[in-house]
């Protein structure tokens, strides 16, 4: 018995009417990808901005860790030490400023200056692929380093854990988020690659130097320990540092953490340009 074949209804090509205005060709995954892959091949060939936010942080960890007196339990953390809830909030804190405050807008700066940013605006990837591929890199970047200084510090200096896994990963989270924010009002106000790198090392030593990166923040002025309290770099550590311990977060640390990324992220939307 044979079944009959209904012919194949042919496909028919649909053109666009005339005058219509061509449909807009979106960059898939494919082109974000190889863009991603692209940018993380350019970090990796930047020898100082890879191993300075690797390895500097990971140099001030040994080097504050091997110190005597910081295995001694600080009262009301749950038996954490100082090293817990002092040195490793720092050290994390500096890995996530490096990158965010110093390197992210030098890269920015490099594609304006040389023109990549405009000539992706004639074309279906937009400049705003460049910010999402950059921005991927960097976190990716901050995890790895973030990796290596607890490592470090769990299997040699003998450190411990966060009291509060999930509300650490939330503060590290806001920590990007603000350094980020910062990070993109350099590169807005950066004519240059030199100058974008010569303002993101001011800003990272600034906000460093108020918020504890060369000393307890207590020998300061108390105007200056409180307004370090409130910026991005201090509030990261305060927050870390509750965390560790199991202690509820301080709340000038987050509103610190929420402003700097509305204040710096608004601040670099309205100065930013693609040239």
């Amino acid at each position: 018995m044979t079944t009959a074949r209904h012919p194949t209804t042919p496909r028919v090509l649909e053109l666009p009417e005339p005058g219509a205005p061509p449909r807009p060709v979106r960059p898939g995954a494919v082109a974000w990808l190889a863009l991603t892959v692209a940018e993380a091949r350019m970090v990796a060939r930047d020898t100082a901005g890879l191993v300075i936010p690797l390895g500097m942080p990971l140099l001030i960890l040994v080097m504050n860790g091997l110190a005597p007196g910081l295995d001694q339990v600080v009262p009301g953390t749950g038996g954490r030490t100082a090293l817990d809830v002092y040195v490793l909030p720092l050290t994390l804190t500096m890995v996530v400023a490096t990158v965010g405050v110093i390197n992210m807008p030098s890269f920015l700066a490099y594609y304006r200056r040389s023109g990549i940013l405009k000539r992706l605006g004639v074309t279906p990837a937009s400049p705003a692929m460049v910010l999402g591929a950059q921005a991927f890199v960097g976190v990716a970047q901050i995890l790895l380093g973030i990796a290596l200084a607890l490592a470090v510090a769990f299997a040699w200096l003998g450190a411990s854990p966060p009291a509060d896994p999930w509300v650490a990963a939330g503060v590290l989270a806001l920590a990007i988020a603000a350094m980020y924010a910062v990070g993109m009002f350099v590169a807005a106000v950066a004519p240059t690659p030199g100058s974008a790198v010569a303002i993101g090392l001011v800003a990272f030593f600034g906000l460093g130097a108020l918020g504890g990166l060369f000393g307890p923040r207590e020998n300061l002025p108390d105007a200056l320990a409180t307004l370090g309290g409130w910026l991005p770099f201090g509030a990261a550590v305060d927050a870390l540092g509750a965390a560790w311990a199991g202690l509820a977060v301080p709340a000038p640390a987050l509103v610190g953490l929420g402003a700097s990324t509305v204040v710096a992220g608004g601040a670099a939307a309205a100065w930013f340009r693609w040239e």
